[in-house]
């Protein structure tokens, strides 16, 4: 995934009857697509538990997403979408399908939500997601170097957004700027693995090593499926760095004779309900971000089989 960038090449919108087929046919499809559509979304919106969540949300600092209690089939965690799940969909059909998959929280992809968008733009945007019930919680991969003002533009960014956290591959020479705004800011910089090609954060150790004796807002991301391709098992990570845990991109990986292959959630080497107990221990507050990158395509119904286990881890954990 990108930085903080402005490109949002190969996103294509959802033809109609994709959409028909996303928000399941019949009057919901029709309701959506109809002209009155974002005004019901709208008026759901503001239901009394919608508003009373408001007021609640209106009492929390900025910068604070992560203070907010959630209730559901997800509860404790604050079920998220990584959107580069849906990178080839326009952000309006990427948030009317974060609807119709009754998730509340999305992890911005760049290319999703640039940010040097006019502000005319970014408030178009920020008012189809209100529409939509969806809340930004995370926002990434983004990058950090040593340049502190182009630092501290994506942090009031990321105030702007009201986000728990910034995905992040900072450079190591970002740190001592890091340490200034997250203190300010009060916002975490959740360092994002990748795997084998990873240099710099490839493993625990790696990480453990570059946030040592730096501010405890600068802790992870963990992404489930690249520490498994590098034989990590992510539960214990998170027994190992506990409460510098700000975020969490849940992925699927299985070895299929000696390789390892992105699956489905609950088709490969994943302890699903073991992560999630293990963040339920350390008090977890980020975005659990659910990031399918196969069948980029038509992702929809592997990304509904993916909710179904993770619905059903919850309730085991």
């Amino acid at each position: 995934m990108s930085g903080f960038a402005s490109r949002r090449d190969g996103i294509d919108h959802l033809d109609r009857r994709e959409f028909f087929r996303v928000a399941g046919g019949g009057a919901l499809a029709a309701a959506l697509l109809s002209p009155v559509g974002p005004l019901c979304r709208a008026a759901l919106a503001r239901s009394p538990g919608a508003a009373q969540e408001g007021k609640e949300a209106k009492k929390q600092k900025r910068g604070k997403g992560a203070a907010e209690e959630v209730t559901g089939p997800y509860a404790p965690f604050k079920m998220a979408l990584q959107s580069y799940s849906l990178r080839k969909f326009g952000f309006e059909k990427m948030i009317e399908t974060l609807w119709g998959l009754e998730i509340k929280f999305v992890e911005l992809y760049p290319a999703h939500f640039p940010g040097d968008l006019s502000e005319s733009e970014r408030r178009s945007r920020l008012r189809i997601m209100r529409h939509n019930g969806i809340k930004s919680i995370a926002y990434g991969v983004v990058s950090f170097t040593s340049d502190h003002e182009k630092n501290r533009k994506l942090f009031q960014f990321a105030r702007d957004l009201n986000l728990a956290s910034l995905s992040a591959d900072p450079a190591p020479d970002s740190f001592e700027s890091l340490d200034k705004l997250v203190e300010e800011y009060r916002i975490p910089v959740a360092i994002h693995n990748h795997g084998p090609e990873d240099k710099r954060y490839r493993t625990p150790e790696m990480i453990e090593k570059a946030i040592k004796d730096h501010h405890r807002l600068i802790g992870l991301c963990v992404d489930t499926g690249h520490f498994l391709r590098v034989d990590v098992n992510p539960v214990e990570v998170v027994k190992q760095f506990k409460d510098r845990v700000y975020g969490v991109h849940l992925k699927e990986v299985k070895t299929e004779a000696g390789k390892k292959v992105f699956k489905v959630l609950g088709e490969g080497d994943l302890d699903t309900v073991g992560l999630l107990r293990a963040l339920k221990e350390h008090r977890f507050q980020g975005g659990l971000s659910l990031e399918y990158e196969e069948e980029e395509d038509a992702p929809i119904p592997s990304i509904k089989k993916c909710l179904e286990v993770v619905r059903e881890a919850v309730r085991k954990s």
